[in-house]
């Protein structure tokens, strides 16, 4: 946790007085894990050289543990959500982690602005479960410090379902980030890592595709599930934040798209940035071109 805690710190320190927004764990268990065809090496080898019962049990153990998180498609698997709902002790570690910080550097004299993101809800009672437990431990760390910050618990939208239910998902939370990379993989069923090289390419030239689905968002497919979603989240919360993250964020068309259906930013790697203004900005003005046209 000191470690976590103390990279919160400096996030909260370097962004003073903006929101930070900070997505708690997501990835699978095993990639924190060894590597499992290396275990089974060793496990071999112990064996092979007559090691004590002590030592190959303990490492049978851990190839074991490996073995049983191992998954050949992490986003079918324990991750994100899943993970903090059946081993809420990772999640509550971090939220303390986040809010200790966070008081650290209230002490220190700045303004902290701190939105917990909760990754790939599928099901509006995830959401419920585990902004409950992290209000829980907020409070325990204002408690305890005698400290009071504002604060904002919300989820990314990266599954097809938790757009086509983002009305029930909206009563628990107080914003949603469109995570475009992860939707436009459960859409298609295209692995982004597996599909690029492999067939992409191809269904582009043979006209299948228009544009690669992980460099353009794909409007007619994935769009549609945004837009749904937007309207959704809307009926039940007005001001609900919305916005968009990945590599789409920072390419054109997209961005002229998530303005028309109306997410209040988008968030790109750090490169893309300029381009990423100039297009909101382009999209912006061509939108009230077309009402003075139409006027």
């Amino acid at each position: 946790m000191k470690m976590q805690k103390e990279d919160f710190a400096a996030i909260l320190k370097a962004m003073n007085g903006l929101p930070v927004t900070i997505r708690l764990l997501d990835p699978p268990l095993h990639e924190f894990l060894p590597n499992l065809g290396d275990l089974r090496v060793e496990v071999a080898e112990l064996k092979h050289r007559g090691a004590s019962s002590e030592e190959l049990a303990v490492k049978e153990e851990l190839l074991a543990n490996v073995r049983t998180l191992s998954e050949a498609n992490p986003m079918l698997g324990l991750r994100g959500c899943r993970l903090g709902i059946t081993r809420p002790d990772i999640y509550q570690m971090q939220v303390r982690a986040i809010f200790e910080a966070a008081c650290d550097v209230v002490e220190e004299g700045y303004e902290p602005v701190v939105e917990v993101m909760i990754p790939l809800v599928g099901i509006d009672k995830e959401l419920a479960l585990l902004k409950e437990s992290t209000e829980k431990v907020i409070h325990q760390v204002f408690e305890e410090r005698g400290i009071r910050i504002g604060y904002k618990i919300g989820t990314m939208i990266e599954l097809p379902r938790a757009a086509l239910t983002a009305d029930e998902i909206a009563k628990h939370a107080e914003f949603f980030s469109f995570g475009t990379n992860d939707l436009t993989q459960t859409t298609f069923g295209f692995s982004r890592d597996d599909a690029e090289g492999k067939f992409i390419p191809e269904y582009v030239e043979l006209g299948i595709l228009e544009k690669n689905p992980f460099e353009v968002l794909d409007t007619e497919g994935v769009g549609k599930l945004i837009d749904m979603a937007v309207k959704l989240s809307r009926q039940v919360r007005p001001d609900i934040k919305l916005g968009v993250c990945g590599e789409h964020g920072g390419e054109p068309k997209s961005i002229k798209f998530c303005h028309q259906v109306g997410l209040t930013y988008v968030s790109c790697s750090p490169f893309r940035v300029p381009l990423a203004r100039l297009a909101a900005a382009q999209a912006v003005v061509e939108e009230e071109r077309e009402v003075f046209i139409d006027k």
